[in-house]
C-alpha cells in the first residue's frame, strides 16, 4: 500500500530546487516505494522566491519564514538546503517538532553542530539523511565492492581531489559564503566534506591527519544587493575573505593505509575536478566524477606495466539500474539526489537508515575541525 507523505523544502536556491526535482522523480524510478511525497510548503527568506517555487512546482504553500514550516502539521519530512549558518538551528527545530530531515552539508558550521543536530533526531526519534551525494554515483559503490572484495589487494593509499573554480573570479562577491560566522571553514565545509565522506565510504575510519590551508584571494567587494549563488560585485566596498579558499591533508587511516586530500574553491582551469585514486598491493582504481559512468581498473598479478582498463558501470551497481538499463547510459548529478531522496524516504517508510545519515556528517565534521586546528599548529592531530 503507498501512502502520502507531507513534505517541505526550506532554502529554495539552486539545491532547494535539487531537492524539489528530486522529490518528483522518486516515484518514476523507484516504483517500488511505499511512500510518495507530496510538495506541501516551501520556506526562503528572499523576498518573492517561495511563491515563484509555490507557482513552478506546486508547493500548496510558500513561507519566508521557515518557522511555519515546523508548526506545518502537514508537513512530515523537511529538506534544509538553507546556508550553513542556518543548519543547526533548522535541524534542532525541525528534529523537535518531529520531522524527519534531508540536511544538507555541512550540518552547521562545527562538529559540535552536527553532533548537536545529530542528537536532537535520535531523541525526536526521527530520521536523518545528509546530502553527501558523491557516494551514490554507482562507480562509486561498484568502486567499494572491488576494494571490500580484495581485488586489488590490500589498500596502500588514496589521493581524493576536489577542485573547483566557483570562487576563481577576484570580482566573486563577498557572500555569507567567505565569514568564518556564517561561512565556517570554507572550503573545508564545502568541498573537503565531501572527500572525507568519500575516504570513509571507500576505505574505512581515519585516525589521525595534518592539514594546511590557505586564503588565497583575500579580499572582495561586498555586494549592494541581494545575492544568489556565486554572482559577482564590482564598485562595492572591499572587505576580508575570513575563511580558506584550500586546503590540503595528509591521512592516516585505522586500516594502516595513507591518504592524500585536496580541496580547492578557487583553482582556475578546474570544473568541478573531483574523483579519487586508490591504490593497492595488486592494483589500483580511479574515478573521476565528470565521467561519471566510468571507472579506471587495474587488477591482475602483473605488478610492473600493469594496464589499467575502463569499465563503464551498469545496472549491478548500486542504484544505477533505477536510471538506465544498460552499461554505459549517462547519469548526471541530479540523478545522484534522486537517490538520496530515495534513501531518505525509504529511511523513513522502513524506520532503518539508508544513505549518509547524521553520524556521518558528525565524523565529517570531526574531521574538518581537525583540519582547521592542525593547520593551525602545525602538528598531526588524532581523531577520536
Amino acid at each position: 500500500m503507498v501512502r502520502t507523505l507531507g513534505v517541505a523544502v526550506v532554502g529554495f536556491g539552486w539545491m532547494g530546487r535539487v531537492h524539489t526535482q528530486a522529490y518528483a522523480r522518486v516515484p518514476h524510478h523507484f516504483p517500488g516505494l511505499s511512500l510518495r511525497p507530496e510538495l506541501v510548503a516551501v520556506a526562503d527568506e528572499v523576498p518573492g522566491r517561495a511563491e515563484e517555487a509555490a507557482a513552478q512546482y506546486g508547493f500548496a504553500a510558500a513561507h519566508r519564514d521557515w518557522r511555519e514550516v515546523a508548526a506545518d502539521p502537514r508537513v512530515t519530512a523537511v529538506s534544509i538546503a538553507a546556508p550553513n549558518f542556518l543548519h543547526r538551528e533548522i535541524g534542532l527545530a525541525m528534529a523537535e517538532a518531529g520531522k524527519h530531515i534531508w540536511i544538507e552539508k555541512p550540518v552547521g558550521l562545527t562538529a559540535e553542530d552536527a553532533r548537536a543536530v545529530s542528537d536532537a533526531v535520535t531523541k525526536a526519534g526521527v530520521q536523518g539523511t545528509v546530502g553527501f551525494n558523491y557516494r551514490g554515483a554507482p562507480a562509486v559503490a561498484a568502486a567499494r565492492e572491488l576494494i571490500a572484495s580484495g581485488e586489488i589487494g590490500t589498500v596502500t593509499h588514496v589521493r581524493i581531489r576536489l577542485f573547483s573554480d566557483y570562487a576563481a573570479h577576484p570580482e566573486g562577491a563577498l557572500t555569507w559564503r567567505y565569514e568564518r560566522e556564517r561561512g565556517g571553514s570554507g572550503v573545508l565545509g564545502d568541498l573537503a566534506s565531501h572527500g572525507v565522506d568519500l575516504a570513509r565510504f571507500l576505505l574505512g575510519e581515519i585516525e589521525a591527519l595534518t592539514a594546511d590551508t590557505a586564503i588565497f584571494l583575500p579580499r572582495r567587494a561586498r555586494p549592494t544587493g541581494a545575492t544568489a549563488g556565486h554572482t559577482r560585485a564590482t564598485g562595492g566596498e572591499l572587505g576580508p575573505v575570513e575563511n580558506e579558499d584550500y586546503v590540503n591533508c595528509l591521512l592516516r587511516f585505522a586500516s594502516g593505509a595513507r591518504g592524500v586530500l585536496e580541496a580547492c574553491r578557487v583553482s582556475v582551469g578546474e570544473q568541478n575536478n573531483y574523483g579519487f585514486e586508490v591504490h593497492g598491493t595488486k592494483g589500483a582504481v580511479f574515478w573521476d566524477f565528470r565521467r561519471m559512468g566510468e571507472l579506471g581498473v587495474s587488477r591482475g598479478t602483473s605488478y610492473q606495466d600493469q594496464p589499467v582498463s575502463t569499465v563503464y558501470v551498469g545496472p549491478g551497481d548500486g542504484e544505477y539500474a533505477a536510471f538506465q538499463p544498460g552499461s554505459a547510459n549517462s547519469m548526471g548529478y541530479d540523478d545522484l539526489k534522486v537517490i538520496e531522496a530515495h534513501h531518505f524516504l525509504r529511511s523513513i517508510a522502513e524506520n532503518t537508515p539508508y544513505g549518509a545519515t547524521l553520524a556521518d556528517a558528525v565524523h565529517s565534521a570531526a574531521a574538518l575541525d581537525a583540519m582547521s586546528r592542525s593547520a593551525e599548529q602545525g602538528t598531526w592531530v588524532p581523531l577520536a
